[in-house]
């Protein structure tokens, strides 16, 4: 199919928990049931939410987010994971205007859906709701005309009779279906939001239900139609837009943590560092006790606190990074994957669980959010990212901070936050960088390039 006539829709809501991923997982489920491929994709920052989708879709979902990506760099990736689809399905972030200021659209769901010309089905908690459906149509439709508002999903429904209440009462915008409250088929969750979507989190079953209840409550013909008659991308070529497609000659093999305690990884870096000559091996932390043969290390975001005792008790792993870093082999760390090159990890039990030692200072857990946000970067220092002066754009959500930070300890990131004060961060030992921002590097692709030059040419001094 031709790229530019993909058929596509953004499920997007009133605001968060009305019910977007529930209705977006059980959509895509539905679809596949039908025998149709699906892209899929998530709008924002989030890593948990596509874990959803891939095991609803059983294909990889991207992030799609207008501040850190910026607007070609989101063509770009829907353009090359939407290749060979029959439909792509794009679950929004929040409501459908919040973004990144109160008073744009800039990363918001909304921007998302001009850029790509996607109708927009709008989720509606329902629940002790009827003709006022109408006037939230008639508002989420008429605040920004250049958007598609094509129908809505109402949720939490008290029976069909219900639902036909809510049809009558919203004529200007038609509601294609609904789903009843099914407190016994929710997604568990944990304090970031949904657990990870992997079998022993979230059983087959659940998916299986609610693929079964989008087919009983949705109107799929009438989904299906709507992303077929959106307009054609004009100029929207993958080969112009993601220059090297696919992954180049392998110049060196990059480690990459990947178990239950590391698994926060953008879809679209991780494609960045195979395009720019990386092979990706990947290993557990938690239960491996070597380290496959790589030439560097990538730590990603995700629950080392929840798995301490299994990481702190794996000595031969910690010593086998250890080495790596004495070695001079780069390691790039993100959140999780900092608190795991700490000197320790202090649970809210109190208790302190021994990690790498390579940066200095414990991560301590705390009961409340320690930073949530956009953040913006600029090197101050060479790295094995790149150069100094290179500007970057990430995120922070983070229940743990750093502490004491010894005055040794170099710092080459100078951070700026969307809101608050600027301060110093990204904590640099030897070959090693870590930080507790999550930088997604289609805001420079230069870093993703920078790290793997750096760990192919720790291979070739190896020679």
């Amino acid at each position: 199919m031709n790229l530019q006539s993909i058929p596509r829709l953004l499920i997007s809501a009133t605001g968060s928990g009305a019910g977007k991923t529930t209705t977006t997982i059980a959509l895509i489920g539905a679809l596949r049931a039908r025998g149709m491929r699906v892209a899929a994709f998530k709008c924002g920052p989030d890593y948990l939410d596509p874990t959803y989708h891939r095991r609803a879709a059983g294909a990889p979902s991207h992030n799609l987010d207008g501040w850190m990506m910026g607007r070609t760099a989101v063509l770009a990736t829907f353009a090359r994971a939407a290749a060979g689809a029959d439909i792509a399905v794009i679950e929004g972030v929040m409501g459908l205007f919040d973004g990144a200021a109160p008073t744009s659209e800039e990363g918001s769901t909304a921007e998302i859906a001009k850029w790509l010309e996607a109708p927009v089905l709008l989720v509606v908690d329902a629940s002790g709701m009827a003709r006022t459906v109408a006037a939230v149509a008639y508002g989420f439709s008429h605040f920004d005309p250049q958007l598609g508002l094509a129908g809505l999903v109402c949720n939490r429904v008290g029976s069909r009779g219900h639902l036909d209440l809510l049809r009558a009462a919203s004529a200007a915008v038609p509601v294609l279906g609904g789903f009843p409250s099914e407190a016994h088929a929710a997604f568990p969750e944990r304090h970031l939001g949904l657990l990870s979507a992997d079998d022993k989190n979230v059983a087959p079953p659940l998916f299986e239900a609610w693929a079964g209840l989008a087919a009983q409550w949705l109107d799929l013909d009438a989904i299906v139609a709507i992303a077929r008659a959106a307009p054609a991308l004009n100029g929207l070529d993958a080969a112009q837009l993601w220059p090297r497609n696919g992954a180049a000659a392998a110049r060196c093999r990059i480690g990459v943590a990947c178990d239950d305690a590391f698994h926060f990884y953008y879809e679209d870096n991780l494609r960045r560092l195979e395009a720019a000559g990386a092979e990706l091996v990947r290993f557990a932390p938690t239960r491996e006790t070597r380290l496959p043969p790589v030439d560097g290390l990538y730590f990603g975001g995700g629950y080392p606190e929840a798995l301490a005792a299994e990481l702190s008790g794996n000595r031969a792993m910690i010593g086998a990074v250890r080495s790596f870093a004495q070695s001079g082999g780069p390691i790039y760390a993100e959140c999780g994957g900092l608190m795991y090159l700490s000197d320790g990890i202090r649970t809210l039990d109190g208790r302190v669980w021994p990690m790498a030692g390579i940066v200095a200072g414990e991560a301590v857990m705390s009961g409340r959010l320690q930073a949530l946000g956009y953040v913006e970067v600029e090197t101050r220092a060479e790295s094995i990212l790149g150069p100094a002066g290179m500007r970057m754009r990430g995120h922070q959500f983070r229940y743990s901070a750093l502490a004491p930070i010894p005055e040794r300890m170099e710092r080459v990131y100078a951070v700026h936050p969307r809101r608050g004060a600027p301060f110093v961060e990204g904590y640099r030992s030897g070959s090693v960088l870590a930080s507790y921002v999550h930088v997604h590097w289609a805001s420079n692709p230069q870093a993703a390039e920078g790290f793997v030059n750096s760990c192919a040419a720790w291979r070739e001094n190896r020679r």
